[in-house]
């Protein structure tokens, strides 16, 4: 695909190693990554009744999925996420009279019941936030009260306002996480820097740091850098929309 039909949707990811405004770290263990342009995905799939031809599966290094670039009716390109078994010269279409048909994306209470789904919206028009990850689907359980009970990849059972939008299919790339980094110049690649442990620091650099020879963390709790508890500490803040929809917690 020439970057010309894409220019739109692309543009270059802006470098900031981990730094903020002031030029400090304050995301540790981040810079040096390769290049990158980013691409802006269509997770609202608000093209309502015109259908998508499918021009191109392409690789994204910002995520683990792949994309699909899509080519509307009305001439307008998109991206979205490429489900599994999604092929070029598929047709897609965003509507709620539509077919449960791999890369639609429909309604919650429009899709039937045990049908893969991902890009699964949390309220109504916001645009997918979960179930976005390479391999992931959740699963339409049933439909109670109001609410359409949906069961997610990390096996937390919830519901959702049936007006809530998803897409058909399963995120695709699902052999994504067999993928063995080979050397360390892979993760410098991705931007990922070094990692040294508390324990072996300048007692001035981390908490766990300092004593004579090799020591053990050596206090109650351990913490982290900044002094904050860690290693076990629940770190979830309470959302108060979002936690009452919640019907069983996933795995332990």
């Amino acid at each position: 695909m020439s970057k010309k039909k894409i220019k739109k949707l692309i543009q270059i990811r802006k470098k900031k190693g981990g730094r903020d405004n002031r030029g400090r770290i304050s995301v540790r263990h981040q810079g040096g990554e390769h290049k990158r342009f980013v691409r802006t995905i269509d997770w609202k799939r608000d093209k309502k009744g015109i259908k998508g031809q499918v021009e191109s599966i392409d690789y994204d290094p910002n995520r683990q999925a792949y994309l699909a670039l899509i080519l509307y009716a009305d001439g307008e390109r998109r991206y979205i996420l490429a489900p599994e078994g999604l092929k070029k010269g598929g047709v897609v279409v965003a509507d709620d009279k539509a077919e449960p048909g791999l890369g639609n994306a429909l309604k919650l209470k429009n899709i039937p019941v045990g049908v893969p789904i991902h890009n699964l919206e949390i309220r109504p028009g916001k645009g997918g936030q979960i179930v976005r990850g390479a391999g992931g689907s959740a699963f339409v359980q049933g439909k109670e009260g109001g609410f359409v009970v949906v069961k997610l990849p990390s096996g937390e059972i919830r519901r959702f306002v049936p007006e809530c939008q998803a897409t058909i299919g399963q995120v695709g790339n699902i052999g994504w996480g067999a993928v063995k980094l080979k050397k360390a110049g892979d993760k410098r690649r991705r931007g990922i820097r070094p990692t040294v442990r508390g324990v072996a620091q300048h007692p001035d650099s981390h908490p766990h740091g300092g004593g004579e020879g090799r020591s053990p963390i050596g206090m109650k709790a351990p913490k982290t850098p900044w002094g904050k508890k860690t290693l076990g500490k629940k770190t979830r803040k309470k959302k108060k929309y979002s936690d009452k929809l919640i019907i069983s917690r996933g795995k332990k």
